[in-house]
């Protein structure tokens, strides 16, 4: 008997104590759920000052990135300045690089300011540098004409040098030069004229597309490529190209005179040649680089370069236009559908 008193005497104790046990278990569990929010709290916060961090620093260098532009387009306006009075012992050079066309940087009227400058200037020889695959009609008959209208008001020569491509447009201009000189595996020559596009009325029908176009004229909308081309309208447009044709030919017959080998019947089918067949059909004058003509004609390989400067941020906007318009196969933006241009 008085041990079952003890024994209900001991239970509401050890009960008490359990309860206990549960209370400190739940204590514990909250202190560390707590310090498990606090953990992620602090490395929240700690990524989101990373994240501010590195914006900073991106911003901050865009920012130099702007500052050390604007420097160096500074410098180098200075030093373009001081340059452009050249010496009578150095040849000045003027570059036309890639695409030929009214708003790429071998534009006519960026190419006729480097070339005039050149040629008012003291330097003893005027060297067009040549790396181009040619472009619009109009801009290279432009620099022809400026080259041409030069060569009549004094005796200081203007030589054309190729170097890796000189074809269509870019070649139409370098034959106004007094000589064209080139490295034996330059690309030259390509004396023709392309059109491309595409012809997509029949996608059109199948996506089941309407196409609404209004003109006034009968042809205003030939070139569509959502519209078919009747055979009156291919025979025009053939005309028109072999007419900006006859104009490339006759050009390059006017520059390079007799030295042409017209006899070849493929020269003027819009083949390129190497440099070596360039020379031998009376193409190019000589293989040689932009150091050794500059030595031939002034005694001293050092240049003056005149070429006109691009803004590097106009530079880049252009190159992206360019390049999407490529990819979105919308050709050269602005310019004509006519290319003196090697694919």
């Amino acid at each position: 008997m008085s041990d079952r008193l003890q024994w209900d005497e001991s239970a509401p104790a050890s009960s008490s104590e359990t309860a206990g046990e549960g209370s400190e278990a739940l204590r514990e569990r909250q202190r560390l759920a707590q310090i498990e929010m606090m953990d992620r709290w602090l490395g929240e916060t700690l990524k989101e000052q990373r994240r501010s961090r590195r914006w900073k620093i991106f911003f901050r260098l865009i920012w130099l990135m702007l500052l050390l532009a604007i420097i160096g387009g500074g410098v180098r306006g200075v030093l373009e300045t001081e340059s452009a009075g050249g010496r009578a012992g150095q040849a000045a050079v003027v570059e036309l690089k890639g695409v030929i066309d009214s708003d790429s940087r071998a534009s006519a009227d960026r190419m006729i300011e480097g070339i005039r400058k050149a040629w008012q200037s003291p330097a003893g020889a005027v060297i067009v540098r040549i790396n181009s695959p040619g472009g619009s009609p109009v801009q290279s008959q432009r620099i022809y004409s400026e080259i041409r209208r030069l060569q009549q008001q004094g005796d200081k020569p203007i030589v054309a040098v190729i170097e890796d491509i000189g074809a269509s447009g870019a070649y139409y201009a370098a034959s106004a030069a007094d000589e064209i000189y080139a490295a034996p595996a330059s690309l030259v020559g390509s004396i023709g004229v392309i059109y491309s596009g595409f012809g997509l009325q029949d996608a059109i029908e199948r996506l089941g597309v309407e196409r609404r176009i209004f003109t006034a004229g009968n042809n205003k909308d030939f070139l569509d490529p959502f519209q078919p081309i009747s055979e009156h309208q291919r025979q025009f447009w053939q005309s028109v190209l072999d007419r900006t044709h006859q104009q490339f030919i006759e050009a390059v017959r006017a520059g390079r005179g007799d030295r042409l080998k017209t006899d070849t019947p493929e020269l003027f089918s819009g083949l390129v040649w190497t440099g070596e067949r360039a020379r031998e059909l009376g193409l190019i004058d000589g293989l040689a680089s932009v150091d050794d003509v500059a030595e031939r004609l002034t005694g001293s390989r050092c240049t003056v370069d005149f070429t006109p400067s691009v803004a590097p941020f106009e530079q880049l906007s252009r190159r992206f236009g360019q390049v999407a318009a490529h990819w979105l196969g919308l050709g050269e933006l602005g310019g004509s559908p006519v290319r003196y241009q090697t694919p």
